[in-house]
């Protein structure tokens, strides 16, 4: 009986003793966050964090992308004491502040004079609507200009410049389209399906955003992209609904010169080229501006990362995440071929360090825009407005209504929404 209780008692002993070991020896940042196994910069993130934070270690909460949002509402609701939580939706970030979840960061950085001149306004973004600074920006992926440089070769034309303007850019594409159908046929651009790939630039003047519930501005850009179409310099609207071509497959089928799309396809071109799928040069500059927009801009939306507010050590959590959406977080979060947020000339030959980047210059200045702006705002009617918008969008392009019948529709439709 005696060796039993000494047995209890040693076994006891022992239990007591490991919490306060492993608090000596380690400590823990938990994160919330989507798709863990499947996204690089995720754990090329957390092992250059512990790298450099010796002692400290990231778990991450791996939840469900299609539910994310709901569930991180849910955990915070609950008092939940992760630590950090990845914001994915803007909207997320302003309810979470009014309901108390999450906390401003702005004493922190004043505290830490840390600064947020290097993310091209997209730190404004998570500013909530006491004025707040209540989460910082990761990752911010933004609008370029890809283009093929075998065409333009071709063709004995200048490649595209980090400035030109939209007019130009359409004479560009008019000048080097060729050729009729089949594989002779040469498309000067390409335009996806998308309403941000058509029409979304009117927003890069940081003044107009696509909620304000006036439309005119786009007008522009549906006369310019369908007096393209006419011209067989793109390939229409309705044949790509009808033939379901992803903008992938339309560029490196290798007869279409020009191409605006997300940074995100830098990854998959570059992937794509090594593993052989096609073998042309490609290169990407800033998107087209009008007159009077500076060169440079370009529109998109970032990831963020804020502070649970009943986190057991927001002193640790604010160390992660101010590291995470710093030049050192962003050259790791970088070095996979990832877009971070933070940028500068640093950051900049990280990215153009990849294997199978483009080498020349113009495609490593386009990696420092000079204005970010939102694709779309936050709001609670905006998700209404966005359905609006898109459905008038489709109209327009199958032309069964004409540019200005379109965007009249969205003026008037949006008008009611805004009025309820």
């Amino acid at each position: 009986m005696r060796r039993t209780w000494s047995i209890l008692l040693c076994v006891a002993l022992l239990i007591c003793m490991m919490p306060s070991v492993f608090a000596e020896g380690e400590k823990v940042i938990t994160v919330a966050t989507w798709d863990v196994t499947t996204t690089a910069y995720l754990t090329v993130t957390k092992d250059a964090f512990e790298a450099s934070h010796p002692g400290v270690k990231i778990e991450y909460i791996d939840l469900a992308s299609q539910d994310y949002n709901q569930k991180v509402s849910t955990m915070l609701a609950g008092g939940d004491s992760v630590d950090v939580v990845h914001v994915k939706e803007l909207s997320d970030a302003a309810n979470w502040s009014e309901q108390g979840y999450i906390l401003g960061l702005d004493d922190k950085i004043a505290e830490t004079g840390y600064d947020l001149s290097h993310y091209a306004g997209m730190s404004e973004c998570y500013i909530d609507n006491e004025g707040k600074q209540v989460a910082l920006p990761y990752r911010a992926d933004y609008w370029v200009l890809f283009y093929n440089k075998a065409l333009f070769d071709a063709a004995g034309l200048e490649y595209p410049t980090n400035d030109l303007t939209w007019d130009q850019y359409a004479e560009l594409a008019e000048k080097i389209t060729s050729g009729t159908e089949g594989q002779d046929k040469v498309y000067g651009t390409h335009y996806h399906t998308w309403l941000s790939a058509v029409a979304n630039w009117a927003v890069c003047d940081g003044v107009n955003t696509l909620a304000d519930g006036e439309y005119s501005d786009l007008a522009y850009f549906y006369n310019l992209v369908l007096d393209l179409e006419d011209k067989g310099a793109a390939m229409s609207f309705p044949d790509l609904k009808a033939s379901g071509l992803h903008y992938k497959g339309a560029f490196e089928a290798g007869n279409v010169a020009m191409l605006p799309m997300g940074y995100w396809f830098v990854a998959q071109l570059i992937a794509d080229k090594a593993s052989g799928v096609f073998d042309f040069d490609f290169g990407f500059v800033s998107v087209p501006h009008l007159e009077g927009v500076a060169a440079g801009s370009s529109f998109g939306s970032p990831t963020g990362a804020s502070i649970n507010a009943a986190s057991d050590d927001p002193d640790l959590a604010w160390e992660y995440i101010s590291w995470l959406c710093s030049e050192e977080g962003a050259k790791a979060f970088a070095s996979c071929g990832a877009r971070p947020a933070f940028i500068n000339d640093a950051v900049a030959e990280v990215m153009a360090g990849a294997d199978g980047f483009p080498s020349d210059e113009a495609s490593k200045a386009a990696l420092q825009p000079v204005a970010v702006s939102l694709e779309w705002p936050t709001g609670e009617k905006v998700s209404a407005i966005k359905t609006i918008v898109n459905e008038e969008h489709t109209n327009i392009m199958t032309r069964e209504y004409t540019v200005d019948e379109g965007i009249a529709a969205m003026n008037e439709r949006v008008a009611e929404v805004l009025a309820d």
